[in-house]
């Protein structure tokens, strides 16, 4: 059953809010008005009366919260940054306090309920991988962007990055991992702010992804065009866009397909014998003392990319044409290699193949940059960056990526990765 609600009150809710600091603000919280859509679950059904053991509620529709903040003796909108922070912290609290799957179990007849209870049905793996032309919050200089990645608003569960100073285009290629309690409802929630010190962090923008569009045990590559507000999206000034890898894993399916962040995925078979005795079990000694201390999977083979072609680059020279070539990177080892240099061409085509031995494949980068070969210098047209984590599932992939940066232009390239426990002699 569901209820449409309207609550109005004005109760004096007394907060105490610790700065960064270390200032304590005593907050009030007045003038609460709340519009939202109740679920009530009757479950299970009985034989007696009232015909239902419990009564469980939720909130699956919030519609409209407003309060007001005051400070104790002020204005709270005197302090920069503050109020916007305490109302984002309340609302959170708010919404994860109630809001499905989150459910609260009323008993009406004696009895176990704990099935009714919310629990785990999966896991989902969210690489942050980067974010591209971020709307700029400094004066001075740029902004200093950190993300933060959460499924439920809980403090305890919610994912910082690390920051990047003075970018407005940050890579940070950094892997988080969730419960996910009802995938048919939840969503991935991103918010990329501006560090801001000691100073409360300012806001970029954010953006969601419904868990209900990921297919079990597939990756899903995605750019995020971020806004301002999620649910009042009435400011339409462009903010950028954060690129995400997510793989949701429902518990019970593991053995059906690839994870590659599983600590087991990249067990050699010597880690394998350490790790299980003949029966099956954990070994003691050396083996259990080596994989208590891994704090990470590592991911190694060998990468080989073929830089095929490029296709309706943008004239960089007076004479109308370019003379491209491709400069691949391996972000984490700082591994190079170039591709000859084809002059005077839009649509060059090189077909040269590179391998790069990579020692940590999950955090590892690879970045392909088009240069413009000039007698007296070079400029750069623009670049591809992409993780590894498709190539490692799939093994191969070919594809036509868009070069960032440059007014036109693709990249064509093969991709093909080859495990360590395949490779001779490694």
């Amino acid at each position: 059953m569901e209820l449409e609600m309207q609550w109005d009150g004005n109760p004096h809710i007394s907060l105490d809010i610790k700065t960064k600091l270390g200032v304590a603000l005593p907050i009030q919280v007045k003038n609460i008005g709340f519009t939202g859509v109740f679920k009530l679950i009757f479950k299970p059904f009985v034989d007696v009366f009232p015909c239902f053991g419990a009564v469980s509620y939720s909130l699956s529709e919030k519609k409209k919260l407003d309060f007001t903040l005051k400070i104790v003796g002020g204005d709270v909108s005197a302090i920069p940054g503050v109020s916007d922070a305490i109302e984002e912290t309340i609302r959170d609290a708010i919404e994860d306090s109630i809001t499905w799957p989150v459910r609260k179990v009323i008993p009406i007849l004696p009895g176990d309920y704990s099935d009714l209870d919310l629990k785990p049905v999966g896991t989902l793996e969210v690489k942050l991988v980067q974010a591209k032309d971020l709307l700029n919050k400094d004066l001075i200089g740029k902004s200093d962007p950190y993300a933060v990645v959460f499924v439920r608003p809980l403090r305890d569960r919610m994912k910082t990055s690390k920051i990047i100073n003075n970018q407005l285009n940050p890579v940070w290629n950094e892997h988080f991992q969730f419960i996910v309690e009802d995938a048919s409802s939840q969503k991935l929630t991103v918010r990329v702010y501006d560090h801001e010190g000691v100073q409360a962090s300012e806001l970029i923008g954010c953006a969601q992804v419904p868990l209900k569009v990921l297919e079990p045990g597939k990756v899903k590559d995605v750019w995020l065009k971020l806004v301002k507000d999620l649910e009042v999206q009435r400011d339409t000034k462009y903010r950028g866009q954060v690129q995400l890898e997510l793989l949701y894993c429902p518990i019970g399916t593991e053995s059906s397909f690839t994870n590659p962040f599983d600590p087991d995925y990249s067990l050699t078979a010597l880690e394998k014998a350490l790790k299980n005795g003949t029966d099956g079990t954990e070994v003691g000694g050396l083996g259990k003392t080596t994989l208590h201390k891994k704090s990470k999977v590592i991911v190694r083979g060998v990468l080989s990319v073929t830089v095929i072609s490029a296709e309706d680059l943008p004239v960089v020279d007076l004479m109308g044409k370019a003379d491209p070539y491709v400069i691949l990177t391996m972000k984490k080892s700082e591994t190079k290699a170039r591709t000859r240099v084809l002059n005077n061409n839009l649509n060059p085509a090189w077909n040269q193949t590179f391998d790069f031995v990579v020692e940590d494949a999950l955090h590892e980068m690879l970045i392909a940059e088009v240069w413009d070969h000039d007698t007296f210098g070079k400029d750069k047209i623009g670049s591809v960056v992409m993780t590894l984590t498709r190539v490692i599932l799939e093994g191969e992939i070919q594809g036509s990526f868009q070069i960032d940066g440059a007014k036109s232009g693709k990249l064509n390239l093969h991709l093909k990765w080859i495990p360590q426990n395949k490779i001779r002699d490694f």
